[in-house]
């Protein structure tokens, strides 16, 4: 039986991030520690424990048929790569930071200077688009050390919170990208680890769509029912019930979270009583 296989990074955020997607999509993964390779209980699947970095290659070979990776690597390293859906986790930026006693106005203040980076490839495109010359000095790892002991007067490396950036005494100036993690695929798959995939991608789905959406219930008075159902957005329709006393409904409904408050409120303005929110584990549309 074919069995898919598929990258993750081998260890960090981004490795929790994704072993908990694929648990949430129902698959059971036996590994051990310091394994590089495990399979699923449960679905034809083997798992590669790999370095970030060499994943775009794998893809490009076909070593692996896919990959959780952040969309900062396939930029870099596997612009040819396609990707098949962003997955909403391991979110980070890719940007210009300079310390905090340098005068900095603009992407320009960097011609002629010293760019510390892991990214080179991000970064010689980004000064083209500029008409900045700059030399790299290319680092793998603690690049934000490099302009405390000379080594650069500036760097560009990946920010999530921006404490690192913060604690060498450097401040972020130009982001150059933002991403986050995507779900990418071989050139090379074959048609039957394509059909594979395509379950894993739905059942992403289900759960990407489930962490973005909030299950709403309510009791709405009857002469204010069309007023408060026109603020809900739903899937197609609210489901509405009758209440056991006279005049009052129970409002069903799905709502997107990032619209949660801005909802809340309009539905209290309309009328809307006993207001229950709940979060969805999965959503199969």
């Amino acid at each position: 039986m074919s069995k898919l296989k598929i990258a993750v990074q081998k260890s960090g955020r981004l490795h929790d991030d994704s072993m908990k997607l694929l648990r949430d999509i129902g698959i059971s993964i036996d590994n051990g520690k310091d394994q590089l390779k495990a399979s699923a209980k449960n679905f034809p699947l083997e798992v590669f424990y790999l370095r970030n970095g060499d994943i775009p290659q794998y893809l490009r070979d076909g070593v692996v048929d896919a990959a959780i990776i952040g969309e900062n690597i396939l930029i870099e390293k596997g612009n040819d790569i396609n990707t098949i859906e962003k997955l909403g986790f391991s979110r980070c930026r890719v940007s210009v930071a300079v310390p905090k006693t340098m005068a900095y106005t603009s992407i320009k203040d960097l011609e002629g200077k010293q760019i510390a980076t892991s990214y080179p490839n991000t970064v010689c495109k980004f000064l083209e688009e500029n008409n900045v010359s700059a030399n790299l000095h290319i680092i793998n790892g603690s690049v934000e050390i490099a302009p405390n002991i000379g080594l650069a007067d500036a760097i560009v490396d990946i920010v999530s919170s921006g404490s690192t950036l913060f604690k060498n005494n450097l401040k972020e100036e130009n982001i150059i990208l933002k991403s986050e993690a995507v779900l990418a695929v071989s050139p090379k798959i074959s048609s039957d680890n394509q059909e594979i995939l395509s379950r894993i991608q739905f059942r992403i789905k289900s759960v990407l769509k489930g962490r973005n959406s909030k299950y709403i219930l309510l009791n709405a008075p009857n002469d204010k029912l069309k007023a408060i159902i026109n603020v809900l957005p739903g899937m197609r329709s609210p489901t509405v019930l009758p209440l056991a006393e006279k005049g009052w409904s129970s409002v069903h409904s799905v709502i997107n979270k990032n619209q949660f408050w801005e909802i809340i409120d309009e539905l209290k303005l309309k009328g809307a009583q006993g207001i229950l929110v709940c979060p969805i584990e999965k959503m199969v549309i």
